[in-house]
């Protein structure tokens, strides 16, 4: 995990996340945590999946895992996820629809490719994210809901396109419901369009998917597979070098720090132990239909 330096005065940092290989060329950019920044509002983890193309009879194949302490946001860009978990729900994720599953006191799911989509094989690119749960919600009962892609909303005018995933921002509110304020949209501009990137969040940060960006009124720019965030309170104009696609990610930071062991999160480190040692004995419900695992890694 690295840092690229910028003169840019409203930019705080910009991160470059590693890619990493997980096998058959399957790579995964991530880009929180970072040894620079820990999190930007709830968003305590952010992945970026492929691109990528798996050949007939090949696909996805995420085992069932367990999570406690947050909420895990799925946002497929290409191709499609089936979401299994131990609440009994089977749904598949395509382009623009969210899944937001609640782990709260803990949960197992696991994300594959369905068995149609691994036959004819295809592309797969996307976004799995973590928002952190306030303390008073770490131990809320687990719970996960879908929300097709006609039902989030969008508008576009001058070139930009937004469509506000998670929370709220250009006077739109997504349907998902958060537990915390936070700032979760996919934005594509045109080639030379501009995007005023308001105040009404204390933490923002830009991912940007494809393409490039530039602040106005200043010189360099960001690239592909960075995440750059800005400084509190700045007013913010971006222009598009080409067409581009964004996420906007951030929100009011979280009341404390919080503790990230595998894919466990919580405010306590006691209960991290406790959910370690939960996996490790079977005291987690099970993925109905799935035999295999995940186990703790040393």
């Amino acid at each position: 995990m690295t840092l690229r330096q910028t003169f840019i005065d409203s930019v705080d940092m910009i991160i470059l996340p590693p890619v990493r290989d997980l096998g058959d060329g399957f790579q995964v950019r991530r880009a929180l945590p970072s040894a620079h920044r820990r999190m930007v509002g709830p968003f305590v983890f952010f992945d970026q999946f492929g691109p990528t193309t798996f050949s007939a009879g090949e696909g996805l194949d995420v085992r069932p895992h367990p999570h406690i302490g947050l909420a895990t946001v799925t946002y497929v860009l290409e191709g499609e996820i089936l979401h299994r978990d131990s609440l009994g729900k089977v749904q598949p994720v395509r382009p623009g629809a969210v899944n937001w599953m609640t782990a709260g006191r803990g949960i197992v799911h696991s994300e594959r490719s369905a068995d149609d989509t691994r036959a004819a094989g295809g592309p797969l690119f996307g976004l799995q994210t973590w928002v952190a749960l306030p303390q008073a919600k770490e131990e809320v009962d687990p719970a996960f809901f879908h929300h097709p892609a006609d039902t989030i909303p969008e508008t576009e005018a001058e070139g930009v396109r937004i469509r506000v995933v998670a929370g709220s921002s250009d006077g739109l509110t997504s349907p998902v419901q958060a537990f915390s304020d936070m700032l979760y949209a996919d934005v594509t501009l045109q080639d030379g369009a501009r995007y005023r990137l308001g105040t009404d969040h204390i933490e923002r940060a830009v991912y940007v998917i494809s393409g490039g960006l530039a602040v106005e009124g200043q010189s360099g720019g960001f690239n592909a597979g960075e995440l750059v965030i800005f400084k509190p309170d700045s007013e913010i104009v971006l222009r598009a070098n080409g067409p581009t696609r964004i996420m906007l990610v951030g929100g009011e930071p979280l009341d404390g720090p919080r503790h990230i062991y595998w894919n466990f999160v919580s405010s306590s480190r006691d209960r991290i132990e406790q959910a370690k040692d939960d996996w490790r004995q079977g005291r987690f419900d099970t993925v109905p239909g799935e035999r295999e695992f995940i186990p703790l890694p040393d």
